[in-house]
């Protein structure tokens, strides 16, 4: 089974509110994303493992999953049992600029995202605002137009971290603050790479002699670690820009390409049809005309 779930990798945000599963859907999952995910859940009962550690999963139980990191859910459905839950899934570096005008908030979002978090769960969960930000998305998303949607995203995730870091800031000891960075695993190092470079033409070579590995225990450490090959990764990412950047701005097709790492429009256009199911301009439409 892919570690890496396909609907974050196309999309902007990936988003549910309060989507059930019932008699004995999705028992168990085991995955990773290429973004960040807050996991809300409403009702459900079972197991989660991350990083080998067992959470009893409970109503009122927030999770938050770092990019790339694995998380086990065996979910019980006895007794008419449901799971259901609200989440989000984006990637992150996209998003953080629209952080940089709040100090606070951008550092706590920073460290949600990087830092060295102690726990990945919060049981007892019971804010108002935390329900309102995804009920909100969720009533308005559909009805919005295309220039619009972008900006509701990024008003949708201010909302969702101004909450997370209340309920955070409570649980914290006083005084304390935020961990530093976690530390740099290998695999974190080649993403750290890849954020760096994905706008330019890609050579493997070029990669492993800069992390000063060789390109086979590169691609080996990378795809052991995500489930992908890092050409997969790194095409997924710019697919992410490119979704950006068609929704947000009239840039020529050919120099959207460029600006992603691809001096071929014609590829880029068969590479976004693989991801999307739709080319580069029929997105756009799409998108713009909605």
């Amino acid at each position: 089974m892919p570690l890496v779930a396909s609907d974050d990798r196309i999309s902007p945000l990936y988003f549910a509110y309060r989507r059930k599963s019932e008699n004995y859907e999705h028992k168990e999952t085991f995955h990773s994303h290429l973004g960040l995910e807050v996991l809300f859940i409403h009702q459900g009962r079972g197991t989660m493992i991350v990083n080998n550690i067992s959470y009893e999963i409970k109503p009122g139980m927030l999770c938050i999953f770092q990019p790339c990191q694995l998380h086990h859910l065996k979910l019980e459905y006895d007794n008419q049992q449901c799971f259901e839950r609200s989440i989000a899934i984006f990637e992150p570096t996209v998003y953080e600029s629209y952080f940089k005008q709040w100090p606070a908030l951008h550092e706590f979002y920073n460290f949600i995202y990087l830092g060295n978090l102690p726990f990945p769960c919060l049981y007892e969960v019971d804010d108002p605002y935390l329900d309102s930000a995804y009920k909100s998305m969720h009533d308005r998303f559909p009805t919005l137009t295309g220039t619009e949607k972008y900006e509701e995203i990024s008003l949708f995730l201010v909302a969702l971290f101004r909450s997370l870091k209340q309920i955070w800031d409570k649980r914290k000891e006083r005084g304390t603050t935020y961990p530093a960075r976690r530390k740099n695993h290998r695999v974190e190092h080649i993403l750290n790479w890849i954020e760096t470079n994905y706008s330019v033409p890609f050579r493997l070579d070029d990669m492993a002699k800069s992390l000063h590995l060789s390109p086979y225990h590169l691609s080996h450490l990378f795809k052991e670690a995500t489930g992908i090959s890092i050409t997969e990764y790194i095409a997924a990412r710019r697919i992410h820009q490119s979704i950006q950047l068609l929704a947000t701005t009239k840039k020529p097709i050919s120099l959207i390409a460029e600006e992603i790492g691809l001096t071929n429009s014609s590829y880029f256009c068969k590479l976004f049809k693989s991801h999307m199911g739709i080319t580069p301009h029929q997105y756009r439409k799409k998108w713009t005309s909605t």
